[in-house]
């Protein structure tokens, strides 16, 4: 049984804890952007393999209190890093701090690789070269303001990942916020989902893995793979497991529209190289003049605010805009709207039946839930109700 760490956007950790429920693991902690629990390594390869909401997965290999610099280069120097990979491999140190009193974080990440590499120095005669770009190992050190914990990574690239989308247009959502906010959004397969405004298509990416029932590991590597415990029988059977789960590609009532036919065309490209393109129908379209695509169903969007719009105005001219689309043609459908303009509900005359913190990167937002009624009048005070 180790000890790992699983950490996601700041808003998802309880979506997380049920992910490592499932997943097989125990004693589980939240805590700000993650869950600490505990497991044996097939739990972590599940997790890896069957996660949408992690962003990675990190395995505890060391903790001690600290005073100074050169009591993190002990902790590191005995940590017994050769159990776990040999000198003929490459690594990366990167560490988090927070509250901590030591002046250069990057003085500290400097003497934990000196400490690794010391180590085998001290044990084999030769040390590991370090690679930023794609070592096979990945350290990670978290420094609080007296106590200093080091981690393997299990995951190598982020989970978010999946190793689908190429083309980016401005402000894409990360996949496994997008995957945490359908799961918010109660939707399931079989349910008509549209997202209005999907730039490069993650949420119609993430809905279509979800609807034919595809892992959002599986075709990808892992670091865990290059560790010395690897269990390569142990993985195969469960890589095996989630492919023959797999659904054959059929349209899945997902459905997608952009005013840009830039984003429209790389979301095509995404879809396409995914394989996943027949699972959805997109068009161009602007959200102010489209109709819904169904009697009801769920809507996900990222509205334009903040960087992705030149100016205030542009913002105060299209929210009401928006806000009387959704009550003129989409009556009947339940919309989740994420944002970091906490003007929107205000901006756009509706009331939110719900709103949840969430964080897209460092941007602190809220996801708004509108359940349009058919016959929805606006209220007296010029919102209309939930």
């Amino acid at each position: 049984m180790e000890t790992f760490f699983a950490s996601c956007p700041r808003g998802l950790e309880t979506l997380l804890a049920e992910d490592l429920a499932m997943a097989g693991a125990s004693d589980l902690k939240q805590i700000s952007g993650g869950v600490h629990f505990f497991a044996e390594w097939p739990v972590c390869y599940r997790l890896n393999l069957h996660s949408r909401i992690a962003t990675r997965v990190l395995c505890r290999v060391a903790h001690a209190r600290y005073a100074k610099e050169e009591d993190i280069y002990q902790l590191a120097l005995e940590t017994a890093w050769p159990k776990w990979f040999v000198p003929e491999q490459t690594i990366r140190v990167d560490v988090n701090a927070v509250k901590s009193p030591l002046k250069s974080i990057d003085f500290v990440t400097l003497r934990i690789k000196d400490a690794i590499c010391d180590r085998f120095r001290r044990d084999f005669g030769r040390r590991p070269s370090v690679d930023t770009r794609q070592p096979d190992v990945r350290i990670q050190g978290f420094i609080s303001s007296d106590e200093c914990t080091l981690y393997l990574d299990t995951s190598g690239a982020p989970l978010y990942q999946r190793g689908f989308r190429q083309k980016t247009v401005e402000a894409p959502l990360r996949e496994n916020l997008a995957a945490g906010i359908l799961r918010l959004s109660g939707w399931q397969p079989g349910i008509p989902l549209l997202d209005p405004m999907c730039g490069s298509g993650t949420f119609l990416l993430e809905a279509a893995q979800i609807a034919l029932g595809l892992a959002p590991g599986a075709r990808r590597d892992f670091a865990f793979q290059n560790l010395l415990n690897f269990d390569a029988a142990a993985w195969q059977a469960l890589h095996d497991a989630a492919r023959a789960g797999e659904k054959p590609v059929a349209d899945a009532r997902i459905f997608g529209s952009d005013v840009s036919p830039v984003a429209v065309r790389a979301a095509l490209a995404n879809l396409d190289r995914a394989g996943l393109l027949p699972a959805v129908s997109l068009r161009s379209g602007d959200l102010l003049a489209i109709d819904a695509p169904a009697s009801s169903g769920i809507m996900v969007s990222n509205p334009p605010y903040g960087e992705r719009v030149s100016s205030d105005d542009e913002l105060a001219a299209f929210y009401p805009l928006l806000g009387q689309a959704l009550k003129q043609r989409f009556a009947g459908w339940t919309c989740y709207l994420i944002s970091a303009d906490t003007r929107l509900p205000k901006m756009v005359r509706l009331t939110p039946s719900k709103k949840t913190p969430l964080f897209n990167g460092a941007l602190d937002c809220r996801l708004y839930e509108f359940r349009m009624v058919a016959g929805s009048n606006r209220g007296k005070s010029g919102a209309t109700p939930a």
